[in-house]
Order: C-alpha cells, then structure tokens, then sequence
C-alpha cells in the first residue's frame, strides 16, 4: 500500500533533483527550463498526494490549473528558444546575457 509519507518522499526526491539540475547546469537554457518544470511537478504532486490523503478535490482542481499555465510557460519558452537559437546559433546562458533591443 502506498502511503502519504511514500508519496512525500518521492517528491523531495524530486525537487532535490530539479534543485540540484538547476545549481549544477547553469550552461543550458533548455536543461534549465527542464528541471523548473520538474520542480512544478514535484509541488504538484504534493497537491494530488495530500488530496488524496484528506479525501478532498480540491488539490486535483488546482494541480490541473498549475498544469495548464506549465503548458503554456514552456510552450512560450520554447518558442523562445527556438527564437534565440535562430538569431545566435546557441542556446547557453552565457552567450544570452546581452540584450540587444
């Protein structure tokens, strides 16, 4: 049987590993954007996690919002990217840190 605290241990396990993804590769944006969305997901599964452990709706209703606007955050940023990949052939954070308007 799974339980809360089964639940809750793979989502710090899951944040851990996006935290950990976004200190030690700071070179790629897209990798970046990888590990924010699995951080988003990780705080969304305590939403579905302590829902279900108190038998209310409510955090399913919202973790669906949050999943909507994620969607649409990386469809932006990917778009984004493809942008900057376009105008200077490289997708590390190093290159993108002058801005020309």
């Amino acid at each position: 049987m799974i339980t809360l605290g089964h639940m809750l241990t793979l989502s710090a396990v899951l944040f851990a590993l996006s935290v950990a993804g976004i200190f030690i590769n700071r070179r790629n944006v897209l990798l970046l954007l990888m590990c924010i969305e699995l951080l988003l997901l990780s705080a969304n599964f305590n939403f579905v996690a302590f829902s279900r452990y108190l038998g209310f709706v409510d955090g399913q209703v919202f973790v669906f919002f949050i999943l909507t606007v994620a969607a649409a955050e990386s469809a932006i940023g990917l778009a984004i990217l493809v942008v900057l990949f376009r105008e200077r052939r490289s997708i590390n954070v190093e290159d993108l840190n002058t801005l020309r308007g």
